[in-house]
């Protein structure tokens, strides 16, 4: 189970990033950068999925599937809360900033 399972996990979504690239068509791997890079975008001004989608290169409405997999913006809000307690930017979403990358 990768960190983003275990903090996904504690939203109670009970969200599999595995199973949901497979709905999505995307691997494993590139679900876990649209989902930190939508954590990362959620608390800044503007819209999520397309700073998200700026971010990873990724479809927007391919986005939009991945926040309403998890549950709604309501649900990623408190995704990217439980990132942010590890230092904010320093902390889990700094440690998670390499799996996507900038365009």
């Amino acid at each position: 189970m990768s960190l983003l399972d275990g903090l996904l996990g504690q939203t109670g979504t009970n969200v599999d990033l595995k199973n949901l690239g497979q709905h999505v068509g995307l691997s494993p791997e590139q679900v876990e950068a649209a989902v930190a890079a939508l954590a990362k975008a959620h608390p800044q001004p503007g819209d999520t999925v397309a700073q998200a989608a700026g971010d990873t290169g990724l479809n927007p409405d391919t986005l939009q599937q991945i926040v309403a997999q998890l549950g709604g913006e309501g649900a990623l809000g408190h995704f990217a809360s439980l990132l942010g307690q590890g230092g904010g930017a320093g902390g889990v979403l700094g440690a998670l900033g390499g799996l996507f990358n900038k365009s």
